[in-house]
Formats: structure tokens, C-alpha cells, sequence
């Protein structure tokens, strides 16, 4: 592929779509688990809403990531994932009773489930395997970047009014717009080669048996990533942990504009870096910093400390997020890519579920437990991952 086409017009807009998909997403991330707490919801009560939120969007990137393949198309899940997002920020306000609120986070979680095996199947197509790495953390780049936009625009926003967090809902509707407008402008190329099985109906947990007949590296691969996922609980926990030291709203929002500003910086050249090296190496060095900062994290105390934690935990996410999307994607056939990403995406959520449970019971007993628990667990996945070397490539 000539050097000058690997960054596509597609792959170009999929990554502004995400960018303003960001600014507003991140705009309320670091607020959601006080907004929660000032309505009524305990630590526990945030846990489990988060899990339920993301196993509602994991169980629907398995089914929409089938039904891309089986149909050959990508942009129409893109298009409606991403407009189902943007009106669940003013849906937040409206009403504050448990299931409205878990009602709102669901589709904003439906509408990430619909679109990204979806999307990330469309940055597959657009490129090769030996540029995958970059592709992707050039996605993630301009994503990652939105999520340092948003919350700083939250910043702002509350050092003018301090724990107003309501109207922060609605600003956050205007970047969700952008998104969905700059979709329309995606031209995506004729269907891809229909799976050999396609079929008329596509049952809600067909792509279940996608496991059977994946390849070998691939089952390797998602074993270890659900492993991972298990000992990952939310990183609302990192914040609520922040927030316990002392920290103020600004100053948790900082160093969560901090840490995503590494990850933006960082997820392009690790990107190149996973195309050199390996996507394997690349991310099994994620995982190692991920359970250095956990491991860490039960202990720091000081601004320093956080520094240093939250500048290795922008490391890790560089190097593991679209990386692991990347292996999954050459491993797999074209045809079926936004299936095995759905897949593996879909068992991740309801993983998460249990991670996120586990953790706010943890954090509740005890948050240097919660967080001695989830690194010494990421311990363990980055053995098995080097042990299974032979395995996958």
C-alpha cells in the first residue's frame, strides 16, 4: 500500500466522528460517578449500573457485529450507534429514578454496541495487515483526543459553577450532533463478500458460534483478553478514588485530562511501534503497565504519585485498546471481521459487568484490596499471554 494512502478519507472521518463522539461522551465521564452519588446512588449501586450499561452494549455488538457481516454493510450501524449516543446526554436530566438513569445509559451503550464492531470493521477494510497497529492508533488518537477535549471543557464549566451538573448534559448533546453529522459524509465501498452462511434471519445470539469454527490463535487470544477484563473494573474507581484522597471535582477532572492526553499522545506511535515489533509484544507491555499502576494506585498518596500512575495508565490504554482490536481483525477473515470483533466485545461486556460488580464491592470494603486485587490479577494474564507466545503472532 503506498505510504500516502494509508491514512484513508474513511479511516479520516471515522476518526472526527469519534472525536466529537468523545468530547461529548468524556465531558460527563468524570462526573457520572459524583452526578450519581449527588441523586441517590451508592458506590455499589454506580458499579453495578456501569456493568449493566456495558453488558447491554456488549450483548448488542455481538449481534449488530453478525449482522454487519451477514448484510455486507458498515456505515448504517456507524450512522445510528452514534445518534442513539448523542440523545442519551439530555435523556441523563430528565428524570433521576434507578431505571430511568440505567434507561438513559443503556442507550448510550446501545448505541456504542450498534456501531463499533461496525466501525472497527471499516478501519480494517481501509487498510492491511502490516499497517493494522497504526490505523488503529491513529483512530484512537482522535478519540482519545476528544475525551482530553471534553473533560476539560468540563473543567471550565464547573470552576464557573461548582457541582451544577445538569446543564453539563445538554452541552455535552452539541458535540454528539457534530458526530452524527460528519457521518453522512462516508462514502463506504461497495458490500463486503457476504459470510458463506449468510441467511435472510439473523437470530439475536447467532454470532455464539462464531467460537466453534474461529482458529485456534483466535480462541488463544480472547481467552487471555476475557481475563484481563475480569480483573479491569471501571475506571469510575480510579476517580472515586481520587475524589476519597481529598481531591477536589477540578482536580480529579485534571488528572483525568492528564491521562487522556498521554493516551492520545501516545496511541499513534505505539501504534507504529506494535507494527515493528509486534502487536502481541506491544500489548502484553500494556497489560504489564496496567497492573503497575493498580498495584501502585492502593498506595499513593501524594500529587506526585497520581502523576506517575495516571502517566503510565495512559501508556497501558495506548498500547493495548486498538492494538487488541488489531490482532483480533488479522487473525480473522475479512468477511467476518466485525464478527469476531463483536464476539470477543460482547463476552468482554458481560465480563466487565462482573468486574465492575466485584470492584465496588471491593472498593466499598476496601479500595487498596479492590486495587491489589485487579493488579495482581493482570499479573497473572500477562504470564499467560507470554507463555502462549507460539500461539499467536
Amino acid at each position: 500500500m503506498n505510504k500516502q494512502k494509508i491514512i484513508t478519507r474513511t479511516i479520516l472521518l471515522v476518526s472526527f466522528v469519534s472525536f466529537f463522539n468523545d468530547i461529548a461522551s468524556e465531558m460527563l465521564y468524570p462526573i457520572m460517578p459524583v452526578y450519581l452519588g449527588s441523586i441517590g446512588f451508592s458506590v455499589l449501586l454506580i458499579g453495578i449500573l456501569e456493568g449493566l450499561a456495558e453488558a447491554t452494549a456488549g450483548l448488542s455488538k455481538g449481534y449488530f457485529g453478525n449482522l454487519s457481516d451477514k448484510t455486507g454493510r458498515r456505515l448504517p450501524f456507524v450512522q445510528f450507534g452514534y445518534m442513539l449516543s448523542a440523545i442519551s446526554k439530555p435523556m441523563m436530566i430528565i428524570f433521576t429514578f434507578p431505571l430511568w438513569i440505567f434507561a438513559a445509559r443503556s442507550t448510550d451503550k446501545l448505541g456504542k454496541g450498534i456501531r463499533t464492531s461496525a466501525r472497527d470493521a471499516m478501519l480494517s477494510d481501509e487498510t492491511t495487515a502490516e499497517h493494522k497497529g497504526k490505523v488503529f492508533g491513529f483512530h484512537r488518537a482522535f478519540d482519545t483526543l476528544g475525551a482530553s477535549i471534553g473533560p476539560f471543557l468540563a473543567l471550565i464549566y464547573l470552576y464557573f459553577y461548582p457541582q451544577q451538573y445538569k446543564f453539563l448534559f445538554l452541552i455535552a448533546f452539541a458535540p454528539g450532533l457534530c458526530s452524527i453529522a460528519l457521518t453522512f459524509f462516508i462514502k463506504e465501498k461497495k458490500k463486503v463478500k457476504l459470510m458463506a452462511d449468510n441467511k435472510l434471519k439473523v437470530g439475536f445470539f447467532d454470532y455464539l458460534s462464531y467460537w466453534k469454527k474461529s482458529i485456534k490463535a483466535y480462541k488463544y487470544l480472547v481467552i487471555g483478553l476475557l481475563a484481563f477484563t475480569f480483573f479491569n473494573s471501571s475506571d469510575a474507581f480510579l476517580l472515586l478514588a481520587l475524589k476519597a484522597n481529598g481531591m477536589s471535582d477540578t482536580q480529579m477532572i485534571g488528572v483525568y485530562i492528564f491521562y487522556n492526553l498521554i493516551y492520545a499522545l501516545a496511541s499513534l506511535p505505539l501504534g507504529i511501534l506494535a507494527d515493528k515489533i509486534g502487536l502481541r509484544k506491544t500489548m502484553i507491555i500494556g497489560f504489564t503497565l496496567f497492573a503497575i499502576v493498580y498495584l501502585s494506585m492502593g498506595f499513593a498518596t501524594a500529587w506526585w504519585q497520581y502523576g506517575v500512575i495516571f502517566f503510565l495508565y495512559g501508556l497501558y490504554a495506548a498500547s493495548t485498546e486498538g492494538v487488541s482490536k488489531a490482532l483480533i481483525s488479522n487473525i480473522s477473515l475479512k468477511e467476518e471481521t466485525a464478527t469476531a470483533i463483536g464476539f470477543y466485545t460482547s463476552l468482554a461486556s458481560i465480563f466487565a459487568l462482573l468486574a465492575s460488580s466485584i470492584g465496588g464491592l471491593l472498593f466499598f470494603y476496601n479500595p487498596t484490596l479492590m486495587f491489589v486485587f485487579s493488579g495482581t490479577g493482570v499479573v497473572l494474564v500477562v504470564m499467560y499471554f507470554v507463555l502462549i507466545k507460539p500461539k499467536i503472532k
